[in-house]
């Protein structure tokens, strides 16, 4: 029999909430002793840091889970990544990003566990056709019409990205693991064009699953995972219109779902109500290819709780003041892959 290496991996993914690090100077660790005024004094960007005991309180969450994977959204660019590596979690990870489309600068992004048993290889979807046009825009186009500033406009792309990231051990082309993580369009709709963004997000959706069956019939027998901030609900139950496609014509399965939690396990965001009332939902998935699904570690898998000073968890915010005391609006999801074959 011929033995094949494998290797485990423990897996993050966490919308860290507008995950800006940006200064005026190089930063060191003397940063860290500032007061909350101090800190935001060392950056003159437009775009404001985020706040240094958040700052400190996602480090420490990142750092109890102890993964070697971890996919983050809404990171303010690669310097911001590099920042937060360096500062907060002692450089044990290389941040990998590559800047998206985001009207908002904020990008999605990795960081990889230092002298791992593998290499990556980081790719980008940022340029490729979602097949979109708004309705005005396709309605101005009948006519022959110039839309977008006096451009014919065939397409939009992805609000943000999908980032393509493999791990490989020996040659690039023959990956053992390929991870595509997204951050699809949001429900905010302020030019009223595209009522909760429903139509920008399922066109994005889609893609993101040609994108998949792509890298599927390329690389038939390399386990694929699909990660990231969706905006919805995109899990078995209840799913919201815009992703049916996921169920109609792939046999991905989100990682919660393959462990069977509990439908209140699963909530990654929870959303206040009239400052009195909170609904949690699931909007954010990593979701499994079957050939992954198969290496999927049994009871591996939660959305992680925020945890206080002391080390107990944090309850579910009864109320914006506590929501906004959080680390980020979003919990992180959590599970292992094991026995990976290496290639």
């Amino acid at each position: 029999m011929t033995w094949t290496a494998t290797t485990n991996l423990k897996c993050c993914l966490l919308n860290a909430e507008n995950l800006f690090l940006l200064f005026d100077t190089e930063p060191t660790k003397e940063l860290l002793k500032l007061s909350e005024t101090q800190w935001q004094r060392t950056s003159t960007s437009v775009y404001e840091n985020k706040s240094l005991k958040k700052c400190h309180d996602i480090a420490k969450c990142l750092i109890d889970i102890n993964a070697d994977i971890i996919m983050l959204c809404e990171v303010g660019g690669y310097e911001s990544l590099k920042n937060f590596n360096q500062l907060f979690m002692d450089d044990a990870y290389s941040p990998v990003l590559v800047e998206g489309n985001s009207d908002r600068n904020i990008d999605v992004g990795f960081l990889i566990r230092k002298n791992a048993p593998y290499y990556f290889d980081l790719l980008s979807n940022k340029s490729r056709p979602i097949n979109y046009l708004y309705p005005h825009e396709r309605q101005s186009l009948a006519h022959g019409y110039p839309v977008k500033g006096g451009k014919i406009t065939t397409s939009h792309k992805f609000s943000r990205d999908v980032a393509e990231l493999r791990l490989f051990s020996k040659d690039k082309e023959k990956p053992f693991l390929i991870t595509l993580l997204t951050h699809l369009k949001s429900r905010l709709d302020p030019e009223r064009i595209d009522p909760n963004g429903f139509e920008r997000r399922q066109a994005e959706l889609r893609t993101l699953l040609e994108i998949y069956k792509e890298l599927e019939a390329v690389h038939p027998d390399v386990p694929i995972m699909i990660a990231g901030d969706f905006n919805g609900n995109a899990s078995t139950v209840g799913t919201d219109e815009e992703f049916k496609d996921i169920y109609s014509t792939t046999k991905l399965l989100d990682v919660f779902e393959v462990a069977q939690l509990s439908a209140e396990k699963r909530a990654t965001f929870y959303q206040v109500k009239n400052n009195t009332r909170t609904e949690g939902r699931q909007i954010d998935f990593a979701f499994l290819s079957p050939l992954l699904q198969q290496h999927l570690k049994p009871n591996s898998s939660l959305a992680y709780r925020y945890k206080d000073e002391f080390g107990s968890e944090i309850g579910v915010p009864s109320n914006m003041e506590a929501k906004l005391r959080l680390p980020s609006d979003h919990y992180p999801i959590v599970f292992e892959i094991e026995n990976i074959p290496l290639k």
